[in-house]
């Protein structure tokens, strides 16, 4: 979504956009997966969960309002979201009950949704050589 954003071209959505995911910025998953390695029980499951479900259609729109800020264009990069027919059988929503790992070990993300998306797009901004197509 951020390399066809800030290539000028279409980004995809697909149907209405309200299927719902939990968000988890990179680090914080990194950081449930370092406890649970360090203080998870052998043999348990630990979901490692961001508590912020979103709309893929809002999570789009708050990634073009950032980009507009932090790399500003002739026109707003929410004119070029475009809904594309969705696939059959796509899931409406994704849920994650992160409350064991809560519960058991203590961990909970640090970074809001609103913070990890905005370092999410600075890091793309900062690294474009990492992201060459």
């Amino acid at each position: 979504m951020i390399l066809n954003a800030l290539a000028g071209k279409a980004i995809p959505v697909y149907g209405d956009g309200l299927n719902v995911r939990d968000w988890l910025y990179v680090d914080d998953h990194c950081g449930g997966i370092r406890k649970v390695l360090e203080a998870g029980r052998p043999g348990e499951v630990y979901n490692i969960g961001g508590n912020s479900e979103k709309n893929n259609l809002e999570v789009v729109q708050t990634l073009c309002a950032v980009l507009d800020e932090l790399r500003p264009a002739a026109k707003r990069y929410a004119s070029l979201i475009t809904y594309v027919k969705d696939r059959p059988g796509h899931d409406r929503r994704y849920a994650i009950d992160a409350a064991k790992i809560r519960r058991e070990l203590g961990w909970q993300p640090a970074e809001n949704f609103a913070g990890g998306i905005r370092k999410t797009v600075s890091w793309y901004l900062v690294n474009a050589e990492w992201t060459v197509r």
